[in-house]
């Protein structure tokens, strides 16, 4: 989205997601360097909202994007939380040490997210279902941490359940 041309592909292409009955997904980050005005990007939690405490932004977005059924917000090193209908879970981070460099943490942690919702849907969820997802993520991007690299470090599925 740093760019016009990027904006209208992926605006034409979340349209076409949407026609064909799509689940859309969306995972900001905010690379300052990349834009010409942070005006411009406004797309993480505390940018977008001007709210540093997770349930206040998270309220906002709700307000402003009334139709989203899941909200996800990471709080980095302290955890995550997770917004559903009336629902609202925190999990702490997963803190065990070692951490070596943090990249590949947040796309970890939105791939773990996204892996629920495809095996588990989003009709019907309760607090419980909402915090498995959230360990499993946190734990996962925590492993993603301890390794050197980003594609290379992501975790299996086993490797996450054993630290679990």
């Amino acid at each position: 989205m740093t760019h016009e041309g990027v904006r209208r592909a992926t605006r034409h292409a979340v349209g076409c997601a949407r026609m064909g009955g799509a689940l859309v997904s969306f995972d900001p980050n905010l690379r300052p360097p990349l834009w010409e005005s942070l005006e411009e990007a406004r797309d993480e939690l505390e940018f977008m909202t001007g709210e540093t405490d997770l349930d206040k932004g998270a309220a906002a977005l709700r307000r402003q994007y009334p139709n989203i059924r899941l909200f996800n917000v990471t709080a980095g090193p302290e955890g995550s939380g997770s917004y559903y209908e009336d629902k609202r879970v925190f999990v702490p981070a997963c803190k065990l040490g070692g951490t070596i460099e943090t990249t590949g943490a947040g796309d970890t942690f939105c791939a773990c997210v996204l892996n629920f919702v495809l095996e588990h849907g989003l009709d019907g969820l309760a607090e419980e279902d909402l915090t498995a997802m959230l360990r499993f993520a946190n734990t996962a991007a925590y492993l993603v941490t301890t390794r050197k690299g980003a594609i290379r470090s992501m975790p299996e599925r086993e490797q996450v359940e054993a630290l679990l």
